[in-house]
């Protein structure tokens, strides 16, 4: 059977993170190949009791794996939970994150379609988090367009599920610190031209605790990506 890691990362994720367990423990428990599937929630340096929280739960669900590292930010800890998932044996991994913005619900659809495709891919036409974060996507969607010759309406969808062979060799090509590694997995998968599908889901607004990501941190983030975009086309 198909051995299925589910990552998603934490930071001071306190007022979320039992409801993150109670949604997505259910469904590792449903797909789980040989016993061996896991939730991975990786505490990203947290300063409140996120992690505490996280192997208290452990006590009681065999099939949650808490991990902990210093912070380095969002896309660093998925490279890090992506990269345990793959050296531990997963066939597929599925990535969402810790904050209630998505629905496990529809998550079914996903592991269906999953072995005619090598990534399928969560497409938010509407979102719950603001029209900003609907801007900052277009923009990056257009760079991609731009500098890569890609067409995709949504690359970083916190809502993916990819095999882990083929996300081996793609997280390969990214530095460890790297700010936004769904994109450029997106990216890959479409540049190499994979077998890809995106999937309508619905994206809530957060449901508790306090965005670490702001505009000003966007703007940061989006003007080092223009750079690390370039790099890294230069080496395909």
């Amino acid at each position: 059977m198909d051995k299925l890691f589910i990552v998603i990362p934490a930071y001071n994720e306190e007022t979320n993170i039992r409801r993150t367990i109670d949604e997505w423990y259910p469904i590792v428990e449903k797909y789980n190949g040989d016993g061996q599937s896991r939730l991975v929630i990786i505490n990203d340096g947290s300063k409140d009791n996120t992690y505490q929280i996280l192997c208290d739960c452990a006590k009681t669900r065999p099939l949650l794996t808490p991990l902990t590292k210093p912070n380095g930010g969002h896309g660093p800890t998925l490279l890090y939970g992506y990269d345990y998932a793959i050296k531990n044996g997963a066939d597929f991994i599925f990535q969402t994150d810790s904050d209630g913005q998505t629905n496990p619900e529809e998550f079914h659809q996903f592991w269906a379609a999953r072995n005619s495709y090598d990534a399928v891919i969560g497409q938010r036409s509407v979102r719950g988090d603001g029209k900003s974060r609907k801007f900052v996507e277009n923009i990056v969607c257009l760079l991609l367009r731009m500098i890569f010759g890609i067409r995709v309406s949504d690359a970083n969808a916190p809502f993916r599920l990819m095999k882990a062979n083929q996300t081996a060799e793609f997280i390969k090509k990214m530095p460890a610190d790297f700010n936004l590694p769904n994109i450029m997995l997106t990216t890959y998968f479409v540049y190499y031209k994979k077998h890809v599908k995106f999937i309508e889901i619905s994206f809530k607004p957060r449901q508790g605790g306090t965005n670490s990501i702001n505009i000003k941190k966007i703007v940061k983030i989006g003007w080092k990506a223009l750079g690390d975009f370039r790099q890294l086309k230069k080496e395909l």
